[in-house]
């Protein structure tokens, strides 16, 4: 049967209110985060040049004072404004623009962990670990922990540079020597505080992941009691509270990494993400640590948590530090027993105590809302709102979906049985006695219920057992590979993050149920949020003893000491761990390192497709990008080894590094050649290496060579420097990835970059040696024919301590004609970022 036709008129009319609609939509005002690479030099005001930018899309003084939401330029340059996308899509292609950035939401990526990895610090942070501030972009901080006393500490360092927002009743002091908030938005939950304080939880508990003080009997209910501490009890907290009950925005970030770098923060540790793999700079964290590595700062990395799928990590630079999470060798459960006997052993970490009592069981499918409209389709799942309260109270309920327990609760059940799917290797906390076993388990406890006239069951108290797996990756630690960069290996090192017990925010819910009200000093979560700090802390501990050591120094050694993890407990191998677990000890006194500086990272991006004009924007300074750029990125010095095959091809790649000596002045190292598949030919030149001083460079080429592969997920060894006294290990990788991406990966004509749009063709030309002087000259042009008035209306930020650019409140159209400006790089939409964490 046709579908009957509309009139004319209403079609008509229809279309024109769908058009009307669409304009609406577009012209609503959204914060972007307009990125233009490195910080204006000389004394230039900087949020003047981000609202004369404003004004020339928006077109008048005070449309642009109310766009502005942040000005970037004390660490990059560029600014975060509230614009439509077409007022965005005009800033895309300016001159001297790298990215528009939308302010999407970034995502939130203990007692035994330190003792696991056998750090036992001695002497706790060397020398001069006092000197060494650990810069946390999180969800603040709560100050009065124990954690973060600052009982025998003196005054910040005289490098310190930042401030310490009091706002209602905030306090820093000699272990906390600094904190900031931002909200580009202005928006606020009712459990938000408008001031540095945590009332999530999760920064408070990375912080002291981190440089927690030593704590005393330390625990969760009494679960994993012990010694709390940080991996740098000694280093110094600088806060920027950045994430809030809404998660965190692009701008804020930003604003963060510019303050931070410009305050004198020696390692930042962020353990958060965006969604989604974009372009190096087009991703706000990739900006920040790339401006961070410029000026001597090693950012950690949390690796992302969408595993176990391949292709998912998260925040993966070359110059930053991806750190992936794995157990330690303690598991909570919590055991259920049937009224027949059977015990079944599942996660949670349950400190409730039914007694031992039997009480009865109920299936929830048994138990539908009929009145709700609530049939046993539903309530099997126990869902919100499907259970009825009648049949649930005073019992424990066996459900077959996964749920916060707040259905129980509302229903008046005492208990719940749930299955833990794939997340069997992490416990969470509930408000009431829970335990997740197998699905097959949960067949035979729903069994039981069908065949008993009175079934009954109790939850025992939870316990610590000894978990003798461990270390091993856990399910939801995002995996490689590099999805950008497929010649870099990602993550780099994986870290402690399954239930790590730290300090916690005493106002913020201490379970997945956001009505717990319950009160806790210290919590027990999981996550690569959690696995991030602990990289961060040695980071800082290893820059208190060697305080000359570059980022990528820092780095190297992490990766080339770490514990070789097994390969036959994990499919994805090293696109699971990278190089390994983290060994705190053996990372002081590495032996050779593989150093890197700014000029190598620009090479590698030369080889990636960026043009030099982009690359002139980043860095302040002329770039020139020898060649053709579509070479592979091979030699970029990086301690791991990646090789991308196209499918059905010869197996073939030449890679070149060189290894600084930071140890004994007078070495002889010689190469070994570990766990390569058979077919694989790998040979090393020259196979020994000789040194006569510390701080002397020599270099190795590697060949690599094997026969056509075809759907081979990843074949690896490891190529090993040994002197009898240092083990200098580094992972090789071969992989196989469809042709056409390996195209697109390495031809700038195939890639999806914005390099040519977002910069326009004209900059070469009127740069000439200083990016500062164009610029300016640019936007005095724009104060000869716009107000200042309507900029600054507009201007949310202005990013000019460590890196050039802004944010604004901007309408489609402005952003259009703001992206053909000069000197933008590009504009980013004021995304929202992932906090790290499994809580999230």
């Amino acid at each position: 049967m046709a579908k009957p036709k509309l009139p004319p008129s209403v079609l008509c009319l229809l279309l024109f209110f769908m058009a009307f609609f669409a304009k609406c939509h577009s012209q609503e005002k959204k914060v972007h985060v307009v990125y233009m690479g490195e910080k204006l030099r000389g004394n230039v005001n900087v949020e003047s040049v981000h609202h004369s930018m404003l004004e020339s899309i928006l077109g008048s003084t005070e449309a642009a004072k109310e766009s502005l939401v942040y000005s970037y330029g004390r660490s990059f340059n560029g600014f975060a404004a509230k614009l439509s996308d077409e007022e965005a899509a005009g800033f895309s292609g300016m001159e001297g623009v790298v990215s528009v950035l939308p302010n999407t939401i970034l995502k939130l990526h203990t007692t035994r962990s330190w003792d696991f990895m056998r750090f036992n610090q001695s002497p706790v942070g060397g020398q001069h670990g006092g000197d060494v501030i650990i810069g946390m972009i999180d969800t603040g901080i709560w100050p009065e922990s124990e954690s973060f006393s600052d009982e025998g500490f003196g005054p910040p360092p005289a490098k310190w540079k930042g401030i310490c927002q009091t706002e209602n009743n905030f306090t820093c002091n000699n272990k906390i020597i600094g904190a900031r908030f931002y909200n580009s938005e202005n928006s606020y939950y009712a459990t938000d505080i408008k001031s540095p304080r945590d009332s999530e939880g999760h920064g408070t508990h990375t912080a002291s992941i981190a440089a927690g003080r030593e704590v005393a009997a330390a625990s969760y209910y009494g679960l994993a009691e012990g010694l709390a501490r940080g991996g740098s009890p000694n280093a110094r907290i600088a806060v920027y509270k950045v994430c809030w009950s809404s998660d965190c925005s692009v701008a804020d970030v930003l604003a963060a990494f510019d303050d931070a770098i410009a305050d004198g923060v020696d390692i930042l540790s962020v353990s958060l993400g965006v969604f989604f793999p974009l372009e190096y700079f087009e991703d706000p964290v990739a900006i920040g640590s790339f401006h961070a590595m410029k000026h001597g700062i090693l950012t950690s990395n949390s690796a992302g948590n969408e595993g176990p799928n391949r292709g998912w990590i998260s925040n993966y630079s070359p110059w930053s530090l991806t750190v992936a999470a794995s157990s330690i060798d303690r598991k909570f459960v919590s055991q259920l027993v049937l009224g027949n006997g059977q015990i079944f052993t599942g996660v949670a970490i349950n400190n409730f105590e039914l007694i031992g009592t039997p009480l009865p069981l109920i299936w929830g499918g048994n138990a539908a809302n009929y009145s709700g409209n609530s049939m046993p389709l539903q309530s099997r799942f126990c869902h919100p709102g499907v259970l009825n309260s009648h049949k649930v109270k005073g019992k424990i309920i066996l459900c077959e979906g996964l749920g916060d327990g707040s259905e129980i609760i509302r229903a008046g059940g005492v208990g719940v049985v749930m299955p833990g799917l794939h997340f069997e290797d992490y416990a969470s906390s509930f408000p009431l006695p829970v335990t997740l076993i197998s699905t097959q388990d949960i067949a035979i406890v729903l069994e039981y219920i069908r065949s008993s006239h009175n079934p009954i069951a109790t939850i025992l108290h939870g316990e610590t057992w000894k978990d003798v797996l461990a270390p091993k990756v856990v399910s939801f630690s995002s995996r490689g590979p590099n999805v950008f960069s497929p010649d870099i290996l990602k993550p780099d090192v994986t870290a402690p993050g399954v239930d790590i017990l730290a300090a916690w925010s005493p106002i913020a819910y201490p379970s997945v149920y956001k009505g717990d009200t319950r009160s806790v000093k210290y919590n027990i979560i999981s996550g690569t949020s959690m696995s991030c700090p602990h990289a961060s802390g040695v980071a800082a501990y290893l820059k208190a003893i060697h305080p000359s050591w570059s980022p990528a120094a820092i780095k190297s050694a992490l990766m080339t000491t770490a514990y070789v993890m097994d390969p036959r407990k994990h499919d994805d191998k090293e696109f699971s761990y990278g190089s390994g677990h983290i060994n705190p000890e053996k990372a002081v006194n590495p032996g050779l390192v593989f150093d890197a500086c700014e000029a190598d990272y620009i090479d590698f991006l030369c080889k990636q497709g960026y043009n030099k004009t982009v690359l002139r924007l980043i860095t302040g300074e002329d770039v020139v990008c020898n060649g053709l750029n579509t070479s592979r990125q091979w030699n970029l010095n990086y301690p791991s080894f990646s090789l991308a095959i196209a499918d059905g091809q010869k197996i073939t790649g030449t890679f070149t590094r060189t290894v600084t000596n930071v140890g004994s002045p007078n070495s002889t190292y010689h190469v070994s050649i570990y766990d390569m598949p058979i077919f694989l030919d790998v040979k090393v030149e020259p196979s020994v290496l000789s040194f006569s001083a510390v701080g002397e460079k020599k270099s190795f080429t590697v060949n690599v060579n094997g026969p056509e592969i075809t759907q081979e997920p990843i074949m690896s060894g490891s190529i090993t420097w040994l002197d009898g006294v240092h083990v200098v290990r580094s992972p090789l990788v071969v992989y196989n990835v469809v042709s056409s991406d390996i195209q697109s990966y390495h031809n700038p004509s195939q890639r999806k970059k914005k390099k040519s749009t977002l910069t326009g063709s004209s900059m070469d030309s009127r740069i000439g040696t200083s990016f500062s002087t164009s610029c300016i000259l640019t936007y005095e042009f724009f104060y000869l024919t716009y107000s200042i008035k309507s900029a600054k209306g507009s201007l949310l930020y202005s990013y000019q301590r460590s890196f050039n650019g802004f944010a604004a409140k901007l309408s489609d159209e402005e952003v259009a004609e703001l992206s053909d400006m000069d000197g933008v790089v590009s504009i980013i939409p004021n995304m929202k970022l992932d906090l790290h964490t499994t809580r999230s």
